[in-house]
């Protein structure tokens, strides 16, 4: 018989947090984040949120602008587990993946309204300890909202906008309790992968070296900027190898959080990994200064290598660090 490892208790916190979370507003929002998060929540996201320390200035901070924005705000998952991290025994994490789609009817951050529905991707993990959510790590692709609104900030980007969906396999919200045996078949796959990726000197063709840790119909679910990839030969050329072109110096990788449960893993780091852009990247030239890559990546493994990866990268913190404000720049344009 097959063991499995629960997270039950876990899930059912976070669960109960995002059906409360979802449905409140105003000060209420405050009221729910201070009900189920320590008072001295870490929580950590994209620029130019950063991080952020405690529930109230969480609220205050994010979700109350974000809400009265995205007015009847619906949260949209695809991807839902839990686990140990592997990395260190710091106990439990829940991940959840997926979109908030509300109506944009009030700028936030700068970015115009256009009264209609608007996805914000995100993917956030969540560290529990004795009933409370005592870590956040909520990734959201901004430069996604910008484009529905009419205001992409890059250049032609190398793969394809999409509102991305979840899984092809329509199996990503693991509510019960998966066999402990393929959660390690995934961190198995997850970890050959990030071994090969580490290195950019395999001796191998770059398709090559995919294929020994990906499936050929792979999809490569990128952030705005890169876009979404199909296939090994068109994720080489459509980003990857333009990616390993643009760049020298890069860093070890450094993940926080690495977990697996059932055919679904990932990790985040803050940063996980920097690298010098020393060739042109996201049409615009190199800059020679080092930048941090904030990441977080999911995965949908099938057999013993890899399917699906839906990607999370801060690049208006990476592009910051270079001298360039996209945000403020972007926004800029309009402001009267």
């Amino acid at each position: 018989m097959e063991s499995t490892v629960g997270f039950q208790a876990e899930k059912k916190l976070i669960l109960s947090f995002y059906d409360a979370l979802d449905s409140a507003s105003g000060t209420d929002l405050t009221t729910v984040m201070t009900r189920f998060c320590a008072p001295n929540l870490l929580w950590r996201g994209f620029h130019p949120f950063d991080e952020i320390t405690g529930p109230q200035e969480v609220a205050r901070r994010f979700w109350q602008p974000l809400k009265q924005s995205l007015t009847r705000l619906q949260r949209r998952q695809d991807i839902f587990f839990a686990g140990a991290n592997s990395l260190s025994d710091d106990g439990v994490w829940v991940v959840s993946m997926g979109h908030l789609m509300g109506l944009f009817d009030a700028a936030w951050l700068g970015i115009r309204p256009t009264g209609k529905m608007a996805f914000l991707r995100y993917c956030a993990f969540h560290k529990v300890a004795d009933g409370q959510i005592t870590e956040t790590a909520m990734y959201f692709d901004i430069p996604h909202l910008m484009v529905q609104a009419g205001q992409n900030p890059f250049p032609p980007q190398t793969a394809a906008h999409l509102v991305q969906p979840g899984p092809i396999t329509h199996d990503g919200l693991l509510f019960e309790d998966q066999p402990a045996e393929e959660a390690q078949r995934t961190l198995n796959a997850i970890n050959a992968m990030i071994a090969d990726l580490g290195q950019w000197d395999s001796g191998l063709s770059l398709t090559d070296e995919l294929a020994r840790t990906w499936h050929d119909d792979m999809i490569w679910w990128g952030p705005e900027g890169v876009g979404a990839t199909y296939t090994i030969e068109r994720y080489a050329r459509q980003h990857s190898g333009p990616f390993r072109a643009a760049f020298t110096d890069r860093t070890k990788t450094k993940h926080i959080c690495r977990l697996a449960e059932g055919h679904y893993g990932g990790f985040f780091g803050w940063p996980n990994f920097t690298a010098v852009p020393s060739g042109g990247f996201m049409g615009m030239p190199a800059t020679g200064k080092p930048g941090e890559f904030r990441v977080i990546d999911i995965y949908r493994r099938s057999g013993d290598k890899l399917a699906e990866n839906w990607i999370f990268i801060d690049l208006l913190h990476f592009w910051n660090q270079q001298g360039v404000d996209i945000l403020t720049r972007t926004t800029g344009i309009e402001t009267p």
